[in-house]
């Protein structure tokens, strides 16, 4: 006796589909988030009210560059990760499912890349 759905034997995906790589980059982000996010958070305690000179002073440290890098992308793929269970598990026309996870992918993608040329622009 097989485990499996007939709509699941027929596609061939099993049960879980890629549901452990999922679980896996979910909690490999929020591993990484913690440091970062607390890095995070002491900057902008440090630098709130500081001379426009002074922050920009702070993210020409290519340290300081490549960790906001790597907190927004961490951040912003941790996000991507989360909301597309939401929309799978809560999101039932395929049509709508499809669209909201093409839109969630594509903000992502295009904040990304804002954030990454705004602080090269800055750092280099």
């Amino acid at each position: 006796m097989s485990v499996q759905t007939p709509l699941g034997r027929v596609r061939g995906l099993g049960s879980a589909k890629s549901g452990t790589a999922h679980f896996w980059h979910q909690r490999v982000t929020a591993v990484a988030l913690l440091p970062l996010t607390i890095w995070f958070v002491w900057s902008i305690a440090r630098y709130a009210g500081a001379p426009y000179a002074e922050v920009l002073e702070f993210l020409h440290d290519p340290i300081n560059a490549v960790a906001i890098l790597l907190f927004v992308l961490a951040g912003l793929y941790h996000m991507v990760l989360g909301v597309q269970v939401v929309i799978e598990d809560y999101i039932h026309r395929e049509g709508t499912k499809l669209a909201l996870l093409m839109f969630t992918n594509f903000a992502a993608f295009a904040i990304g890349v804002t954030c990454v040329i705004a602080v090269l622009r800055i750092a280099v």
